[in-house]
């Protein structure tokens, strides 16, 4: 490791969260100085010019150029820096390649991918490689999932020290937020739900709550988020079903198992929107079961891409920094009502491209420049990068974690 180029690498960085990721690490990281970091992609023409945008009194980025879809082009640029930051998805089309390459040659990496199936063959064919490798992979370090994951581990971790027991359950609940739509996330979730489509046995791991768990690891109680609107006791409010939980659930619950297990082998955890009235939750159920019946059939799910942000846009500048988003993490005591806690997660940027640039970038930075308690293999970013990460995030990303 000390003998490569690099420390990190952002491939992908000429797309449009690519150039915001870019844009975080030079202003919080210069050119040259104690992370040694290089903009790659496939156009040298519009690094060149990205590069010159990102010029200060240090100098420029490096750059580097190759080819997702190409093995040998992907070993290249793993073997030459200890972290690999990827913004280049859907990642099930261009990834694979990437990680293969980091796995084989201990490369760290991480990425903002939603893609459950994706995530599935990745902790399959190249977990142990990793392992052994020293490699670590760490996937969804965007808004998905890193508030829910960071967040659980967090009003865990409070309620560990405060009254010597985990939380039994925890009750994620998404509240006010602003921000545009990702075209990066349409263009997964499309390739999820046309795989989906063709392939019963995606089908399959999509329905399983548990499928990002270790092979043989103990099932807790928990089934897949409902999609009805439903009435929480505790926030005393109604909730929809929310988009990014059938991602953020499963990671959640993978955090647990490969932290072995320290909020409880019957750990729960659900995650869902909260709405103002009956009536929002019902309209918010409806419109997303009907978006996700209509994604299920190849037809409207070509004609939906036509009116649905593409990847590459994505919000302007006054709208990301007008953004913003709030996670609550409500942790029951498993014996005393009165004991449980509850932690608000807060992001001053849109989450879907402010806040996820700034996620992903101190994410990267983490994995180039602090001890980390982990070695190898396929991590969520709870488990792998924990106290370290939250620092990073508080200090540098907009982001608050607080008990409320």
């Amino acid at each position: 490791m000390a003998a490569r180029d690099f420390d990190l690498v952002l491939w992908g960085a000429t797309g449009f969260t690519g150039r915001l990721v870019a844009e975080h690490l030079a202003a919080h990281y210069g050119h040259g100085g104690r992370l040694r970091w290089a903009l790659g992609g496939r156009n040298r023409d519009k690094l060149e010019a990205l590069a010159a945008e990102l010029a200060d009194d240090s100098g420029t980025p490096a750059l580097l150029t190759g080819d997702s879809d190409d093995d040998a082009s992907m070993a290249s640029l793993a073997g030459r820096t200890k972290v690999v930051c990827s913004t280049v998805g859907p990642y099930a089309r261009h990834g694979t390649p990437l990680v293969a390459a980091c796995a084989d040659a201990g490369t760290h990496y991480c990425d903002l991918t939603g893609e459950v199936p994706w995530v599935a063959m990745t902790i399959a064919r190249f977990g142990e490689r990793a392992a052994g490798t020293g490699a670590r992979i760490v996937h969804s370090c965007g808004f998905d999932s890193i508030p829910s994951d960071l967040g659980t581990w967090f009003v865990q971790r409070e309620m560990l020290t405060r009254h010597g027991v985990a939380g039994g359950r925890v009750r994620g609940r998404v509240g006010r937020s602003r921000g545009g739509a990702s075209g990066g996330t349409v263009a997964s979730l499309l390739g999820v739900m046309e795989e989906a489509g063709r392939d019963r046995s995606v089908r399959k791991l999509l329905a399983d709550p548990y499928s990002l768990n270790p092979p043989g690891a103990p099932r807790g109680p928990d089934r897949n988020d409902s999609l009805r609107p439903l009435y929480d006791p505790v926030f005393e409010q109604w909730t929809g079903p929310f988009v990014m939980a059938a991602i953020n659930t499963r990671v959640v619950r993978r955090s647990n198992a490969l932290l072995d297990f320290p909020w409880g082998e019957d750990f729960a955890y659900d995650e869902r929107q909260l709405c103002r009235s009956r009536a929002q939750a019902t309209l918010l159920a409806g419109a997303l079961g009907g978006g996700m019946a209509a994604m299920a059939l190849s037809p409207t799910r070509r004609l939906a891409a036509h009116f649905l942000p593409s990847p590459g846009e994505g919000p302007d500048a006054d709208e990301r920094e007008n953004g913003f988003f709030e996670l609550f993490l409500h942790a029951e005591h498993p014996a005393e009502r009165g004991l449980d806690l509850r932690a608000r997660v807060s992001g001053d940027r849109d989450p879907g491209y402010g806040a996820t640039s700034r996620m992903l970038g101190e994410a990267a930075a983490c994995l180039a420049l602090d001890d980390l308690p982990v070695g190898g293999g396929i991590w969520t970013p709870a488990a792998a990068l924990g106290d370290a990460l939250l620092t990073r995030l508080r200090d540098r990303a907009g982001l608050r974690f607080d008990l409320v």
